[in-house]
């Protein structure tokens, strides 16, 4: 099985809020960050964009903030593609807090955040859903992973 390569980054002092620690809002740039990675592992790099006019926007997220994470704290960012259909690719982003800028979660990490989405490939121009182009589609193929065991899952009414 094929797998994609882990994005890092590392938290930055302005990306912690008044609670002193990384605020919702940076979740979603790491994970903004991994999606495009995702993009370009794909073959939806900006040369694409650009000959094309077509690109992969988000319609649906899901994030859970699981622990807190700290000022300089060391990111690896897994990516698990779910399944991608003519028009739509479903993926997830674990966020795991690691020992170095480069560093891989231990085989018993537990993700800090996790994020699914589902994207929708659309000719920006005609402004509606587009087919994705078979070779997109084929490499998406060839990274579907077994949906992790947290996936699937929506917020539930407050009772």
């Amino acid at each position: 099985m094929t797998k994609l390569p882990l994005l890092h980054s590392t938290v930055r002092p302005e990306w912690i809020d008044y609670n002193g620690h990384m605020s919702e809002a940076f979740y979603v740039l790491v994970f903004g960050h991994a999606t495009d990675a995702l993009m370009i592992e794909a073959g939806l790099d900006s040369g694409y964009r650009e000959s094309t006019g077509c690109s992969l926007y988000t319609v649906e997220s899901h994030i859970r903030f699981l622990r807190d994470v700290p000022e300089g704290a060391h990111l690896a960012i897994r990516t698990r593609v779910l399944g991608a259909a003519a028009r739509k690719a479903r993926f997830v982003h674990e966020m795991y807090v690691v020992s170095g800028p480069e560093s891989e979660p231990t085989p018993d990490a537990v993700p800090v955040a996790t994020t699914e989405l589902l994207a929708v490939h659309v000719d920006q121009q005609a402004g509606r859903a587009a087919e994705l182009p078979d070779a997109v589609r084929s490499r998406f193929t060839e990274l579907t992973e077994p949906a992790p065991q947290w996936a699937g899952r929506s917020i539930g009414a407050v009772v």
